[in-house]
């Protein structure tokens, strides 16, 4: 497959854009990249985040799988090291490669987990990490959601890119289950209560 529908829906994304909640989710990553680390943004979308890394002193391998999306990024980052990740193929990622993954709200567009979760397994090093972000689908969001029908309908659409839906105690069992030992799952962002995002981060077992 090309990466033609996603290009589309990247060329509907207005050039200014800035991703939901890239202030904090940028404070949590930098606290959490070594400088000197090699980095994995999978799906980096614009390269704001490969930017602040590279910045930060990291070595950043940005991969998506849009073209449209690593045009943006390398207008974004000089020199970026951007790698196109075709449908039905490994990650284009050698094996034990890089010391960290960062996806950044990406996980919830993915349809079939385990197999994307066994490729970042497979490129990081030895107790590598996965650092990630997903948005939160805890008991009272879940709530606010049933409480008001426009939400609920809107938030479920059938044509919403969102096929994945976790909340901490589910995102933590799915990273167990697929070789990573969980050390954080830290609820963030929103209202005290109704949080709007999960910042996660496991390290590849042995």
């Amino acid at each position: 497959m090309s990466s033609a529908p996603h290009d589309a829906i990247w060329e509907a994304v207005p050039a200014h854009a800035v991703p939901e909640d890239l202030a904090p989710r940028l404070r949590w990553l930098l606290s959490r990249v070594p400088r000197g680390a090699t980095v994995l943004d999978l799906g980096c979308g614009a390269g704001e985040f490969s930017a602040a890394m590279t910045k930060a002193g990291a070595h950043v391998i940005a991969v998506d799988v849009a073209a449209e999306a690593l045009r943006r990024a390398r207008e974004r980052v000089h020199d970026l090291d951007a790698r196109l990740w075709r449908a039905g193929e490994p990650l284009p990622v050698d094996d034990n490669h890089v010391d960290l993954v960062w996806a950044g709200e990406v996980i919830e567009h993915v349809a079939d987990v385990a197999p994307w979760l066994s490729e970042v397994r497979r490129v990081l090093r030895p107790r590598g990490a996965l650092l990630l972000s997903t948005p939160h689908h805890g008991p009272l969001t879940m709530l606010g959601l049933a409480l008001s029908p426009r939400a609920f309908q809107r938030h479920f659409d059938p044509r919403n890119d969102h096929l994945r839906f976790f909340s901490p105690m589910t995102l933590g069992r799915l990273l167990d289950d697929l070789g990573f030992d969980v050390t954080a799952l830290t609820p963030a962002g929103g209202r005290i209560g109704m949080r709007t995002t999960i910042l996660a981060r496991a390290v590849r077992s042995a």
